[in-house]
């Protein structure tokens, strides 16, 4: 506004105009940035949650089962061998471990459970393992490559628990019995055809011990 003393009685304008300077809301600013940074970490936070529950798969627990099937000093060159050779492994002197895949046992797709016309091989791997009591043995299920490598490695290990439980209603003891997965890592056919993809749902057997 216009001093007092500037004012002219000729109807002139005034010598100078005062302007008084907008005063900044500083504390608007501040909690407005506060805000914003409570939303980026809600943000943040938020994602973290998603990938928490993507992956209950590989849990701890599953880790310390061993969710990779691999057994050190393995015979990689008789892992197909059937599991009708493991009698006569078990009463020779060939060292361990040795691994066996089961011949006729396999999965439907996304599924765990035995089906009924692969009970009969479950039986026999029982009785041949109830002959020679001292035996451990490690199951490794396994998964074709359809679906999320953690989903098949949870998958795998599943299969091998059901192989596991199976065994133990034939009498065989829980104690000589430890299951892996192999997921759908070591494909024994292809992935991109619906027989190769029935082969890669397989369950291996391992004599860890005599």
């Amino acid at each position: 506004m216009a001093d007092p003393d500037d004012r002219r009685t000729d109807g002139a304008p005034p010598n100078h105009i005062h302007i008084e300077k907008k005063k900044t809301n500083w504390l608007a600013w501040i909690l407005l940035a506060l805000g914003l940074l409570a939303l980026l970490f809600a943000l943040s936070r938020c994602g973290k949650d998603d990938d928490a529950y993507v992956a209950p798969a590989l849990t701890a627990s599953a880790t310390s089962d061993g969710v990779v099937a691999a057994t050190p000093d393995a015979d990689r060159s008789t892992v197909l061998a059937g599991t009708t050779g493991l009698g006569a492994y078990l009463a020779g002197k060939e060292p361990v471990p040795r691994s066996f895949t089961f011949e006729k046992l396999n999965f439907d797709t996304a599924n765990s459970a035995i089906r009924a016309q692969d009970a009969d091989e479950i039986a026999t791997v029982a009785t041949t393992l109830k002959q020679y009591p001292t035996t451990h043995v490690r199951i490794a299920g396994y998964a074709d490559a359809r679906g999320s490598e953690p989903a098949n490695a949870a998958l795998g290990k599943a299969r091998a628990d059901s192989v596991k439980a199976a065994l133990i209603k034939q009498g065989i003891d829980a104690g000589r019995i430890e299951t892996a997965s192999g997921g759908e890592s070591d494909p024994v056919g292809s992935n991109a055809t619906t027989p190769g993809q029935a082969e890669n749902r397989r369950t291996e057997i391992v004599v860890t011990r005599r």
